[in-house]
């Protein structure tokens, strides 16, 4: 009897631990507020049909959408990708070689660069990496070209650049930004405002990076884990938030700025 006790207490103890890492996994997402305010995004997958990605709408995230790739553990979002194309059998965009498990932003779903406020703050950790993964990034709208403005790397040293592209349809020239150690939580903030792009880590002084010819394409934001190598990877976010305005100080006509 003593034993048949053991085993059963032992079993009830495996479910509702078990029960319990399940219910971490769902999103959580606190929509409308908070430091994960999903409702500003979609989520693009690594699965999916060749240059078709799995997309996950702002309401499925709010309802809260989670999977192997995409899921909360306590306090932190966890975003991983298995690889490359080759290595991890994964899907991408039809105008990229690389995966991803990345949000992006679609309230709104483009803005002017030359408004008083845009940025995208992000706090997280990378957890696996030995390779290189964009965390962060500004893209032109869609309708315009399928280039980034610009891109912030981190790469398996710990070493963070910003890739900007020196016109719409160019390849990027890279500025070394800082360096923090693989593991370690950190900050970003990246603003792309009055016409001046510039990136700040860990809350130190902004550097402003040259748009080259871009001259102020609407724009929108994206992050994430968008690996740029063919080995897995895992980013744990803490905070994405986003922050805009429409009121024009670059030279031009003050109002809204309508997309």
């Amino acid at each position: 009897m003593h034993l048949s006790f053991n085993a059963a207490a032992m079993a009830t103890i495996f479910l509702v631990a078990h029960a319990a890492a399940v219910a971490t996994q769902g999103t959580r997402a606190t929509c409308g507020s908070g430091n994960l305010d999903l409702s500003k995004w979609k989520l693009q997958l690594p699965t999916g049909t060749p240059g078709h990605p799995t997309e996950i709408s702002p309401s499925e995230l709010c309802d809260g959408y989670s999977s192997e790739f995409f899921y909360m553990q306590d306090d932190a979002l966890v975003m991983k990708v298995p690889g490359g194309p080759s290595s991890g059998k994964c899907v991408t965009t039809p105008n990229s070689k690389h995966c991803r498990t990345e949000l992006r932003e679609v309230k709104p779903a483009s803005w002017n660069p030359r408004a008083k406020t845009n940025r995208l703050v992000g706090e997280l950790k990378v957890t696996q990496n030995d390779g290189e993964i964009c965390i962060g990034q500004i893209h032109i709208d869609d309708s315009i070209s399928t280039k980034p403005v610009a891109e912030l790397y981190y790469n398996a040293r710990g070493g963070l650049s910003m890739g900007v592209n020196t016109c719409r349809t160019c390849t990027q020239k890279r500025t070394p930004i800082d360096n923090v150690p693989k593991g370690q939580r950190f900050s970003y903030e990246i603003r792309y405002e009055g016409n001046k792009l510039s990136v700040s880590i860990n809350g130190k002084a902004f550097k402003t990076l040259s748009t080259y010819n871009l001259d102020a394409p609407k724009s929108y934001f994206k992050a994430g884990n968008y690996n740029q190598k063919d080995v897995p990877t895992t980013v744990q976010f803490y905070k994405i938030q986003t922050s805009h305005s429409s009121h024009v100080v670059d030279g031009t006509r003050h109002g809204l700025f309508r997309g």
